[in-house]
């Protein structure tokens, strides 16, 4: 174990806090380091196993695909992408007619700003405060924690930041200037919070009144997480722009920024070598497809439902507030929660920070039951602990 260990850390660049695990298989919510140990996953690599690790339906379909063609410029058509396209838009709010394939969700932000700009003529933005959207150089400008940022500035000019779930404040940071309007349904990255239905209600209405585009952000609520296939469907929205990531592929690096016909585009105007590719795009297919035979979304929901009702957070001393829609749950603690997911590892539960001191779940949507009451038991008895620092 040590050796890979050592051989990453004299390698690759030191971008990453290292969580002393060396992950060599991984099943459904389940993953086991290099020495056997058996760990139940509710990271999921971020919110990216929506499926379950090694999926057989995906890995079949990778399989056959690698040995048929794995790379296609968009320069030729190609079968898989076809048809990705075409299941992409049919699961989609009405209001989406095209799509852009890329290869994360970073990408898919990236493509709408500047679909955005080259559509109305304009240079600006209005962001919330809290909101994630990547680490390339107009994703993050669009990102609200400064300490993402404050080692890359200058970046992009044009953006401003609100209160999320404040429409007055959003309404007031309008100009004639105004390109778009940038949001999640959910921050995730910022703490797992909710945004509000007569919140996005008003703010699609603002833009449609004032001909500024919608974009939306679904790169880690997107493909049944929320308990819907997107978040999007809980607060009526149809977005002008609708960025998408993460469980895509069932891990396989892809994402799509999808928009409606008044998006304005033409060959040269942005590309990519990789997106698109047969590879991803038989994965994206076979995933989605799985997704909704087994109807992820609705398990989603139902499990949510499960941990809400079964997890005492409020009991618990050092619980703030938990916040859950579907497998989305952040537990916000009175305390840093670095030690608290470090005990968790300890306890065979992999877990992941949301700020300084929330506690996030994105476990696959296909977790069993039984593993999702040993993680409630574990997360009971961790944060039960008093005396972590």
């Amino acid at each position: 174990m040590k050796a890979f260990q050592e051989m990453e850390d004299q390698f690759s660049l030191p971008l990453f806090n290292k969580r002393g695990l060396t992950l060599v298989r991984g099943e459904n919510a389940l993953v086991w380091d290099i020495e056997g140990r058996r760990y139940i996953d509710c990271a999921g690599g971020h919110g990216v196993v929506n499926v379950g690790h090694a999926n057989p339906r995906v890995a079949a379909a990778l399989a056959e695909q690698a040995q048929t063609l794995i790379t296609c410029t968009g320069s030729f058509y190609n079968d898989k992408r076809a048809l990705l396209l075409k299941k992409l838009i049919e699961i989609t709010p009405a209001s989406l007619d095209k799509v852009f394939l890329c290869n994360s969700g970073a990408e898919a932000v990236e493509a709408a700003l500047k679909f955005a700009r080259l559509t109305t003529g304009k240079t600006d933005f209005v962001c919330a405060r809290r909101g994630f959207h990547g680490r390339t150089m107009g994703a993050l400008s669009a990102t609200f924690n400064p300490n993402y940022k404050k080692d890359f500035e200058p970046l992009v000019p044009g953006f401003t930041f609100v209160p999320f779930n404040d429409f007055s404040a959003l309404q007031k940071a309008i100009t004639d200037q105004t390109a778009a309007v940038l949001l999640e349904v959910v921050q995730g990255e910022g703490g797992v919070h909710i945004g509000r239905k007569d919140y996005f209600e008003n703010v699609q209405k603002l833009c449609k009144e004032r001909e500024i585009l919608l974009i939306i952000d679904e790169v880690q609520t997107g493909f049944g997480r929320t308990g819907r296939m997107f978040a999007s469907e809980y607060v009526d929205l149809q977005p002008d722009i609708l960025c998408l990531a993460k469980g895509i592929a069932a891990g396989v690096p892809m994402g799509a920024m999808l928009c409606s016909a008044k998006i304005k585009a033409s060959p040269g105007k942005h590309g990519s070598t990789f997106g698109g590719n047969p590879l991803a795009c038989a994965a994206g297919l076979a995933a989605i497809e799985f997704i909704e035979e087994h109807n992820l979304p609705q398990q989603a929901f139902e499990k949510g439902q499960y941990f809400k009702k079964h997890f005492k957070g409020s009991e618990l001393a050092v619980v703030k507030e938990v916040r859950q829609i579907g497998l989305m749950i952040g537990i916000e603690l009175k305390k840093k929660a670095q030690p608290y997911i470090k005990a968790l590892q300890e306890q065979g539960v992999i877990v992941i920070p949301a700020g300084p001191k929330v506690v996030r779940l994105l476990p696959p949507l296909t977790i069993e039951y039984e593993l999702l009451d040993e993680v409630i038991d574990k997360l009971t008895d961790v944060l039960g602990q008093t005396t972590l620092q």
